[in-house]
């Protein structure tokens, strides 16, 4: 049975500022505002031979690249079964309880999730970190702890193990 450990990734510079809205109801939902969304993670893997789980460097990179992907856009629920989405080549247009509201596509990311929430979002970043089987394999990977935060003190965290 292999040793396993948890690396904990929480840097200063994995956050985002973007702009979203929570989705209640087929009529009821916040105004547009804006958060500094910040990202963590907790990974868990096998302790080597050489006293290493894996090269961690390459989680901060990934979750940097993550993090300026989505720096200062409009952050849009791709799948929320509450809007209703249409586009021309500049705009899309979000329908929610019979109000449109244009947004410019340079400053606008559909996202493949129901909701922008802290818990949507880290399911969502937690399934990016995930998807390559075979490279968690390869480096021993157990387990993460996939958490994303809207402000102080409140985080959704999202897992994923063997």
């Amino acid at each position: 049975m292999p040793t396993l450990a948890s690396i904990e990734i929480e840097k200063s510079y994995l956050h985002f500022s973007a702009a979203h809205f929570t989705i209640f109801s087929a009529t009821n939902r916040e105004r547009l505002h804006g958060h500094n969304w910040r990202v963590a993670v907790e990974i868990t893997g096998e302790i080597g031979d050489d006293g290493l789980c894996f090269d961690y460097a390459i989680y901060k990179q990934i979750l940097r690249q993550l993090c300026a992907k989505y720096d200062e856009y409009t952050l849009i629920a791709e799948q929320s079964p509450y809007l209703k989405i249409t586009e021309d080549s500049e705009f899309y247009y979000i329908e929610h309880d019979g109000r449109t509201q244009p947004l410019l596509k340079t400053d606008t990311i559909l996202m493949p999730v129901q909701n922008i929430t802290i818990e949507a979002l880290a399911n969502y970043f937690l399934l990016q970190m995930t998807e390559d089987k075979v490279h968690l394999d390869q480096l021993k990977i157990h387990g993460f702890e996939m958490r994303v935060s809207s402000g102080p003190n409140q985080w959704g965290i999202c897992r994923w193990s063997r």
